[in-house]
């Protein structure tokens, strides 16, 4: 079973985006898509249970994610940055080659 987890910055900026924009029966879907300057990038969005999707938990979360992303994402952090950059969520994750200087794409 894949293990991602959430930071505590990262689950309070969660539950204030699913107040502000989750409709009823949604969760947290985190992906992994094919683009980006480095071949992957990552996406997060709210959207409804699909058949392929598994449902997990971390830090009090429950998320979808297809079984493809979760390969990918095994081991991964989701965290929040919001300092100056404001950079928003980061993913760290240590199956990732190299990442891009925006964070948002791997390979």
């Amino acid at each position: 079973m894949c293990m991602l987890s959430f930071t505590d910055k990262s689950v309070a900026q969660i539950r204030q985006l699913e107040a502000e924009k989750a409709k009823e029966g949604q969760l947290l879907r985190i992906f992994v898509d094919a683009g980006g300057c480095s071949g992957f990038e990552y996406g997060m969005s709210f959207d409804e249970k699909k058949e392929e999707d598994k449902v997990l938990e971390s830090n009090g979360v429950s998320f979808l994610i297809d079984e493809t992303s979760l390969e990918y994402l095994n081991g991964s952090v989701v965290d929040f940055d919001d300092g100056l950059n404001g950079k928003g969520f980061d993913i760290q994750n240590p199956n990732a080659n190299s990442t891009c200087g925006c964070g948002r794409s791997f390979n």
